[in-house]
């Protein structure tokens, strides 16, 4: 074989090495923006359920509040009476 043969062996080796090596880096960073992906989800539905908690512990606190102060108002026009 000569020289020039060898050379074009080689390089073409090295190539298909080249290749296949960054298919497979391409492929892991791919996985591993669909795993965050993932993982990003989980964490949106996670803060919509606590927002959602707040939001109803919110409004019993509001309505606790307003019945609070008819009652309130109503004690105060029984007095005055």
């Amino acid at each position: 074989m000569s020289k020039n043969s060898r050379a074009v062996l080689a390089v073409s080796a090295l190539l298909s090495v080249a290749t296949v090596v960054a298919v497979h880096v391409q492929q892991r960073r791919e996985r591993e923006r669909l795993h965050s992906g993932v993982l990003r989800d989980l964490e949106r539905q996670r803060q919509k359920k606590e927002n959602i908690r707040l939001l109803e512990e919110q409004i019993a606190l509001t309505k606790q509040l307003m019945e609070e102060r008819e009652k309130a108002r109503m004690e105060e026009g029984s007095q005055q009476s």
